[in-house]
């Protein structure tokens, strides 16, 4: 969310109350640690993002379009709707490559943790989570065609 445009849809205190809800729902979830809970929680996000982006591209004829000025800085470092889609997509058949991966890519992706914290969550060293992100990365580019998410919205 950091390299997000500060008008975006989805503020970072809202999609974290709503992951968060998502989380609980009616019930006392069981977490088996910390990796777990933010497994889950980078899991929720992540569908909350997509259904939004889901949401926003499915918008036909200009129907909630508003005008905007153009910034050329905004247009480089925003992910546009396709773009998490085809993430979305790419990432689903990295889960069943990889599954180590995917987790890597959700925490760092769309949980924002560092590498070390990642590393903590998922119980790796952070040299193992750097040679997983970097594979990843690489994997996801080449499915996702080559384009689409620019390496200046995927941490480093």
């Amino acid at each position: 969310m950091a390299r997000e445009k500060h008008a975006h849809s989805v503020q970072p205190t809202s999609l974290v109350h709503q992951a968060y809800l998502r989380l609980l729902g009616d019930q006392q979830p069981h977490w088996e640690g910390r990796g777990h809970f933010f497994a889950a929680a980078a899991e929720a996000m992540r569908r909350i993002l997509i259904e939004r982006a889901r949401q926003r591209a499915s918008l036909k004829r200009g129907g909630d379009m508003q005008r905007v000025e153009y910034d050329e800085a905004q247009a480089k470092s925003e992910p546009r709707a396709e773009d998490l889609l085809s993430l979305d997509a790419a990432l689903d058949g990295l889960e069943a490559k990889d599954p180590t991966m995917a987790n890597i890519v959700k925490l760092r992706y769309f949980a924002g943790l560092t590498v070390p914290e990642t590393a903590d969550a998922l119980g790796l060293s952070a040299r193992s989570v750097n040679r997983h992100w970097t594979a990843a990365r690489a994997w996801l580019h080449r499915e996702m065609g080559g384009a689409t998410i620019k390496s200046s919205n995927l941490p480093a």
